[in-house]
């Protein structure tokens, strides 16, 4: 099932767009600019790894995204085994940045689609990280040092992330522990002795 997502304004009027195509095709803004040094993907470093969320333009609605499970998407670039406005915007990034690609049909899924989440002469939206480019398997090259930091440190943020939620989970368990105490102490006040029956004669 579907959601819809609703974009940052904001966020997007702040950042810098691209028309990589020249005919609008496939425009790019960029949202986090990655460190001046970062890799991209070359003829020695084909291979990106990446986390992306895919929108229909027309209704907002998200029909794939690799955030819901922590997944990484890989594939080779320049091979076809993408959609053309992939292939042609991965070109341009860099490991760290963060791109939201607006991609026309043509350069998509055409006049096919991909049923049943994406229509014939659909717009999308992605927004892709890249997160590291590396050697084809079994080259001799070896990942970018920089590149598996990168990597260490986003793995590292996930779990910072992770420990930040579960402790807030606990304390806000623990205050509610605490008011429900509180609640209980109060009624148990309020109570006094039973009535007696009278005294004996």
């Amino acid at each position: 099932m579907m959601i819809k997502k609703a974009w940052c304004e904001n966020y997007v009027s702040m950042s810098e767009s691209i028309d990589l195509t020249g005919d609008g095709g496939v425009i790019k803004t960029i949202l986090r600019h990655a460190k001046p040094d970062a890799a991209g993907p070359t003829e020695n470093l084909p291979l990106v790894d990446v986390h992306y969320e895919g929108v229909l333009a027309e209704t907002g609605e998200v029909f794939d995204t690799t955030h819901e499970d922590n997944s990484i998407f890989s594939f080779e670039v320049g091979t076809g085994a993408v959609i053309k406005a992939w292939d042609v915007a991965l070109k341009t990034m860099k490991v760290g940045e963060i791109a939201r690609l607006t991609c026309k049909p043509e350069y998509a899924y055409g006049s096919a689609g991909s049923p049943p989440d994406i229509p014939p002469d659909a717009t999308l939206i992605f927004e892709v990280e890249l997160i590291a480019c590396r050697p084809r398997k079994g080259s001799s090259l070896d990942s970018v040092s920089d590149e598996r930091a990168r990597l260490e440190e986003l793995k590292k943020q996930r779990e910072m992330a992770a420990a930040v939620k579960e402790e807030e989970k606990k304390k806000r368990e623990e205050a509610k522990a605490a008011a429900a105490a509180r609640v209980q102490a109060k009624l148990s006040g309020k109570k006094g002795p039973g009535k007696g029956k009278g005294k004996a004669k």
